[in-house]
């Protein structure tokens, strides 16, 4: 569903989902999953106009600067090993370095959950010879400077920036940002041990504070804005993070 949404840029071309896999996915874009077995049913009820149309924004991406692929590549399609990846990524890498993109590049697809900004290779191997030998991976953090629409410049470090729909503030975005009943109930209790709760802490009320907290993050597929989560920031004295998570128009 997510990769036929992409490819699909008249916002006229209606696309319609079905869940080929119920026992393992829960096919949350797609027709219930009684129509899994019964497709000929929902075929003569989209027939007769018995649905209700669904408008969902997606996300345009630009691409400008130096050493930029313009020709972007379905991870779907790769099946290359982690050598093999390690090795390509090099390679383009050089071989980008001396090409310049005039002007902001439209790649030719529009995500309907989330764009994700990393490191394309986000770990790496490394091997050690002695006996016994160990394998194990590096983790690879981000380098970038963020500005929110027109804002100022704030230069980051962190595990990536996940900007996503009101379709995707139901999924990777909201498992980045809700929080645990134990973490609010922690939090309750030492503003409580401080002083500044000043009303009986119990269990229904650290699961609606919860609650409205992670309900918070949700917003309507239709509306036209998106939300942006900065994923595992770094703060010291080189990089900050003064927002790590909010709407943005642009």
């Amino acid at each position: 569903m997510l990769l036929a949404a992409s490819k699909v840029f008249d916002k006229f071309k209606p696309v319609i989902g079905v869940n080929t896999d119920p026992e393992r996915s829960e096919g949350h874009l797609c027709l219930p999953v009684r129509y899994t077995r019964s497709f000929p049913e929902a075929l003569q009820k989209l027939y007769r106009g018995e649905f209700r149309w669904q408008w969902r924004q997606r996300i345009r991406l630009y691409l400008e600067g130096t050493g930029i692929n313009p020709t972007p590549v379905d991870l779907h399609e790769q099946q290359l090993s982690q050598e093999q990846h390690s090795r390509a990524h090099i390679n383009e890498r050089f071989q980008d370095q001396g090409s310049d993109i005039s002007g902001p590049h439209l790649l030719p697809v529009r995500a309907l959950n989330e764009v994700f900004i990393g490191e394309s290779l986000s770990s790496r191997e490394n091997f050690k010879s002695c006996k016994p030998s160990f394998k194990f991976s590096l983790h690879r953090a981000s380098y970038y400077e963020i500005s929110v629409d027109d804002g100022p410049w704030e230069k980051q470090k962190s595990s990536g920036l996940n900007v996503c729909t009101g379709t995707g503030s139901k999924a990777w975005s909201y498992n980045i940002n809700k929080v645990a009943h134990q973490a609010v109930e922690e939090i309750l209790k030492i503003a409580k041990k401080r002083g500044s709760l000043d009303m009986p802490l119990n269990t229904d009320l650290v699961q609606k504070v919860t609650n409205d907290f992670n309900e918070s993050l949700l917003y309507s597929p239709e509306e036209p804005k998106m939300f942006f989560s900065v994923r595992e920031p770094i703060v010291n004295r080189v990089f900050s993070s003064s927002r790590q998570r909010g709407f943005s128009s642009k």
